[in-house]
């Protein structure tokens, strides 16, 4: 099974670049992108704890086998407090719940800060983290290099953790793209787009303005049906170029090119 869609859904600049039809409002951007798109990234839980009765009604306005992959809340991945963040993650997990009675819950997506550097405090933390985590379907993303290391990778075979593929610009200062099954259960492909000169701008709107070629879209295809896609049960992809709707643009032409793919 292949869960593709975007990273959010909820983009103003989406009525204007078509993707949602006129008059499209807030309220309304969820049910019309779940008649586009299988499955999306809840990037808003980033930002502050999710709260069970929002996701209940989120999970009544998709169809049946929509999925949905929420990112862990800031607390617990960029401004950790070590006093409060495992009662951060009991309150994470009592909000998410209606999407695991629902069926609706893909994974919980961890993106750690690229100073997240791999040292002995920081590999406790993280086995810590996902100590607390378990039970839960879970997928990391890396940020620093220094995670690329056969001993990461094991540990999260061991425990069924899911290496997140991170196709973003070739820098030295980013985790490089692996193309890394970790978890026969899932594979997890986010696309970030490849603007090396936005990267580090630190403004979003020209760090994720991108729009994949012909090109790069086949070698995509490419990769999923040959490498990551064999050794899981279940893929994850989606694009993080929101930028002038080019991730739901660029998600529908891959997706018509795995289902041509033989």
């Amino acid at each position: 099974m292949l869960c593709a869609g975007t990273s959010g859904y909820s983009y103003a600049e989406w009525v204007d670049a078509g993707v949602y039809p006129p008059g499209t409002h807030a309220a309304g951007m969820l049910p019309a992108y779940a008649r586009m798109f299988k499955a999306t990234e809840l990037n808003y839980t980033w930002y502050q704890m999710p709260k069970a009765r929002s996701l209940e009604r989120m999970a009544t306005q998709v169809p049946e086998g929509f999925k949905f992959s929420v990112k862990l809340t800031r607390t617990m991945t960029h401004e950790v407090d070590k006093a409060e963040w495992i009662r951060e993650v009991l309150m994470f997990r009592q909000g998410i719940s209606p999407l695991e009675t629902t069926g609706c819950l893909l994974c919980i997506l961890i993106q750690l800060p690229p100073y997240f550097t791999r040292t002995p405090e920081r590999r406790f933390y993280l086995a810590a983290l996902l100590d607390e985590l378990s039970g839960l379907p879970v997928a990391v993303e890396f940020r620093h290099p220094s995670w690329v290391h056969d001993k990461v990778f094991y540990e999260f075979e061991r425990r069924a953790v899911t290496l997140v593929t991170v196709d973003a610009p070739d820098l030295p200062s980013l985790f490089p793209r692996l193309d890394i099954v970790t978890n026969p259960q899932l594979f997890y492909l986010r696309l970030h787009g490849r603007n090396s000169q936005g990267w580090r701008s630190g403004n979003m709107q020209k760090q994720f303005d991108y729009n994949y070629s012909e090109t790069e879209l086949k070698a995509l295809a490419e990769t999923i049906s040959n490498t990551l896609g064999p050794a899981a049960d279940t893929g994850a992809v989606f694009f993080n170029n929101h930028v002038r709707g080019q991730a739901p643009n660029n998600c529908r032409r891959l997706m018509n090119m795995l289902n041509a793919h033989p």
